[in-house]
C-alpha cells in the first residue's frame, strides 16, 4: 500500500510555494469593510452592514447569478473575481464620479470557506476552514485520513471554475504532489477518495453472501410451512 510522499527527502522540493488566488463562486458569502480618511465614523458605517451575531448577517451572499447588492452602490457582478479585483471595483464606486468617501481601503474576506470530502476516509463530510487557505494533505487529515480501502494515488477533486465543473486527480503519494494544481484546494471543491479494487471485491462478495443469506431464509421459511401443513 502506498503511504503518504513517497521517496520525498529534505532537499526536495525547496522551490517557492505558490498559493493560488482565489476567485469568486455563486452561493460564496463574502465579508467587505469599508474605511477611509474621514474624521466622521458615521460615513464609513454608511457603506458597511450593521454587524450581528451570525456570518449570515453581516455578509454579501453571491446570488445565483453571480452578483452581490450593496447598499447604496448598486449590483456587482462578482463571479470570477479575486477579492483585489472586486475591491478595486468597490473603490472605484465609492470615488468616481463623486467622492462619497476618502481615500477609501476596502478588505473583503471569504466567510464560508468550506471543502466536502467523500468516499475513503475516517470522515465524510463538509470541512468548514477557518482561513482561506487549505492543501489536500491537510483536507485529509481533517478528514481523519484515508483508510486501509482507498486510493492514495488517484484522489479526485472536483472543482467549480467561471461556472463549469471541473475534474482533476492527484497522487497523495507522489513527491510531485506541490507542482499540482489541485495541491491547493479552493472553496467548496469536492474532494473523492475511490475504493482499492479489493475494497470493491469485498462490497461484491458481501452482496453475493447477502443475497444467498435472503434465499436460504426463504427456502428454510417455505420448508417449514411446508412441513407444518402437509
Amino acid at each position: 500500500m502506498p503511504y503518504y510522499l513517497e521517496n520525498v527527502t529534505d532537499t526536495t522540493g525547496k522551490g517557492d510555494v505558490k498559493v493560488p488566488e482565489l476567485r469568486i463562486q455563486k452561493g460564496d458569502l463574502l465579508s467587505i469593510q469599508v474605511y477611509s480618511a474621514s474624521t466622521k465614523p458615521e460615513a464609513d458605517a454608511l457603506y458597511n452592514l450593521p454587524t450581528g451575531g451570525t456570518a449570515a448577517s453581516s455578509g454579501f451572499l453571491v446570488d445565483a447569478y453571480g452578483n452581490i447588492e450593496y447598499p447604496r452602490l448598486g449590483t456587482f457582478q462578482v463571479e470570477g473575481l479575486t477579492k483585489q479585483e472586486l475591491a478595486t471595483q468597490i473603490k472605484k464606486r465609492l470615488t468616481e464620479p463623486e467622492v462619497l468617501l476618502i481615500n477609501p481601503s476596502i478588505i473583503i474576506r471569504f466567510l464560508n470557506f468550506k471543502v466536502t470530502m467523500l468516499g475513503q476516509v475516517a470522515k465524510e463530510g463538509v470541512i468548514n476552514i477557518p482561513g482561506e487557505r487549505v492543501t489536500i494533505l491537510e483536507a485529509v487529515g481533517l478528514a481523519g485520513g484515508v483508510t486501509d480501502y482507498g486510493k492514495k494515488t488517484n484522489v479526485k477533486i472536483m472543482r467549480e471554475v467561471d461556472g463549469k465543473r471541473e475534474t482533476g486527480y492527484i497522487d497523495l503519494s507522489s513527491k510531485d504532489i506541490f507542482e499540482s494544481p489541485y495541491y491547493n484546494l479552493v472553496q467548496n471543491d469536492v474532494v473523492i477518495v475511490e475504493p482499492t479494487k479489493q475494497k470493491a471485491k469485498q462490497a461484491d462478495q458481501s452482496i453475493v453472501v447477502q443475497r444467498i443469506s435472503f434465499a436460504l431464509g426463504i427456502i428454510t421459511s417455505a420448508a417449514f410451512i411446508y412441513n407444518i401443513f402437509k
